[in-house]
């Protein structure tokens, strides 16, 4: 059960092309990002970056799918896919990773047993 959890929904966010957000996110549903976010997302869902997206900090989520540039810790209790134009730099915890042909990874990747991963993002995901 999450700790003071932000509600899931069905609810798509979109940080669009052209936007620079600084500060945290938390979201209870997904969120894809085209403009540049430097801070940390925390989300119960998947969290898209999309070509044009990039990421400064920290990314926690079920799932995650990389086209875009990221420099963070990235925490994603599922899969996480590197997309053929994917830049990553940074820490990876996850339970599933596909990287694509073209893909650039740069850092260090952990993988964990699905078992041990539905109370990760409880401890480290959405708060009231």
């Amino acid at each position: 059960m999450l700790k003071n959890p932000v509600a899931e929904s069905t609810t798509r966010n979109l940080i669009g092309q052209g936007t620079m957000i600084k500060g945290d996110i938390e979201s209870g549903g997904d969120f894809r990002i085209d403009g540049h976010l430097i801070g940390t997302i925390k989300s119960t869902g998947k969290i898209v970056v999309g070509p044009s997206g990039a990421v400064e900090g920290e990314i926690y989520c079920k799932q995650a799918d990389i086209s875009g540039k990221v420099q963070a810790k990235l925490e994603a209790d599922e899969l996480t896919l590197l997309k053929s134009t994917a830049v990553f730099t940074g820490d990876l915890l996850t339970a599933r990773i596909s990287i694509e042909t073209g893909a650039r990874f740069s850092g260090k990747c952990q993988m964990r047993n699905a078992a041990d991963t539905s109370d990760k993002l409880h401890e480290k995901g959405p708060k009231a």
